[in-house]
Parts: C-alpha cells; structure tokens; sequence
C-alpha cells in the first residue's frame, strides 16, 4: 500500500534570512476564522478579554527580544497585521523557545511569532481554561522593502477595520 505525501509548500521566501535587519508585514489566524478577539464596532475594534491578552503579549515582545521592535498593528476579531522591526543581524532572545535559528532561513521572525503564540495559547488555557483555542498553521509575511511599500502597509493595517466587512478572514460576510 502506498501512503501519498503531502509536501506542504515553504511559507518562508527561500534564501532569504529572516534574522536580519528590517521590517516585516505579518499576518497571524485563528484556525476556522473563530472570532476570539472581539468584534468590530461602528468600523472600529472591540477587544474581548482574549483579544486584551493578545495586545498585552504583543506589547512585551521587545522586552523578550532585544533587536525586535514593534510598529504599527492592529489585532482583528480573528487575526493580527503587525509590523515587526529587527534591528539587527544578532540574534539575541531573553526567552527560550524550540525553534532553531542556525542555518534554517526561518531565523528570528519565526522564532518570536512562534514564542508569542505559545505564550497566548497558554494563557488561554491557564487563565480562562480554555483548550478549544488554536493558531491557524504557520504566519503570513511579507518583507518591506522600502518607504512606499511600508507606508502602504501601515495605511493597510490602520484601515483594516474599516474594510471589515469585506474582508476575506470575516466569516460573517
């Protein structure tokens, strides 16, 4: 009997290292676009007590990252757009976490986001018991290259509130 394979496709952008310096759009999912954060209100978001947790840790990741900083964000009913700044080619974490930045490409941007979803899902589970929350798979990224492509994404991320009700990730559209 033969077992076929599937071979997910890489999320990261090959040869590319994700360890150093610049800013990085990411997108991270609930798993079956569960609104777990709050809800969108007269075009602006409402954070729930979950959604509340989220901002909390998103906050502290450069306090666990001494070259990460955070720029413009904004947590969804059941996602997060953010900005991620690295500041350097060091890799420098004051958390410990089982991804391994050596010679992989994932490097320091999979490592936070990875460290920030464990550290979510387990309050979640230790302060409000419950274990029915999950990330969707792996992170959406993209790799600004420059003023334009950043002052874009930034207006994307503002805006995203607004286009709400368009929005593919909405599951009551």
């Amino acid at each position: 009997m033969e077992i076929a394979m599937y071979n997910r496709k890489p999320n990261r952008l090959k040869n590319c290292d994700y360890s150093a310096a610049g800013y990085y759009f990411v997108t991270l999912c609930v798993k079956d676009r569960i609104n777990w954060f709050g809800k969108i209100v007269k075009d602006e978001m409402e954070l729930n007590e979950y959604g509340k947790t989220i901002k909390d840790y998103w906050l502290l990741v450069p306090e666990h990252y001494n070259n990460i900083a955070i720029d413009v964000y904004i947590i969804m009913p059941n996602h997060i757009h953010g900005i991620i700044i690295i500041n350097s080619n060091s890799v420098v974490g004051t958390e410990h976490c089982s991804v391994p930045t050596g010679n992989n490409h994932y490097g320091l941007l999979s490592k936070t986001i990875k460290s920030f979803k464990n550290v979510c899902t387990k309050h979640f589970r230790q302060q409000f018991n419950n274990n029915d929350f999950v990330w969707q798979r792996s992170f959406y990224d993209h790799i600004i290259r420059n003023e334009e492509s950043l002052k874009k994404v930034r207006e994307y991320i503002i805006n995203n509130p607004l286009n709400w009700a368009l929005d593919e990730e909405n599951d009551e559209r």
